[in-house]
């Protein structure tokens, strides 16, 4: 009965750790995301790695593949710019591989121009453990804007 007893707690320290990296893990993507309602554009800045990279994947209108690459100083700048409606990206599941200083976070989201859709996709983020915690190395999204799901309530 020790025996067990000691397995079941050192297994509860192991997933408490586990948990608690996770949590590690998603903070500067859920900074980023108050940061882009906020229109914070130095909060957005502090969650990414120098030169982080930013990129896009769709079906244009021509129903042409196409993979667009971003600027995170565009991106930045465009977040710090005046502007009327909130920019709300709704996320609804976040998916977490890791090992070591690497990870991959996979989320489900719509973006909300104001109380407007806008678009909807999946965003992976590559994430790195640094000397100033976890920060994002790249995001890559995919972009519709049908069968999006609805913007989460409030109340």
């Amino acid at each position: 009965m020790k025996h067990f007893l000691l397995i079941i707690l050192l297994s509860s320290c192991f997933c408490l750790d586990a948990q608690q990296s996770k949590v590690d893990i998603l903070q500067p993507i859920k900074t980023m995301f108050n940061g882009m309602r906020a229109g914070d554009s130095l909060v957005v800045r502090n969650c990414f790695i120098e030169h982080a990279g930013m990129h896009s994947t769709y079906v244009n209108k021509e129903g042409k593949k196409t993979l667009r690459k971003g600027s995170l100083n565009d991106f930045i700048n465009a977040i710090g710019t005046p502007h009327d409606e909130v920019w709300d990206e709704q996320i609804f599941t976040y998916r977490i591989e890791h090992e070591g200083t690497l990870a991959t976070v996979w989320t489900d989201y719509t973006f909300y121009l104001g109380e407007k859709l806008s678009h909807c996709g999946v965003n992976t983020f590559q994430m790195v453990d640094t000397e100033n915690g976890w920060k994002i190395l790249n995001i890559t999204d995919t972009r519709r804007k049908e069968k999006c799901r609805e913007k989460i309530s409030s109340n």
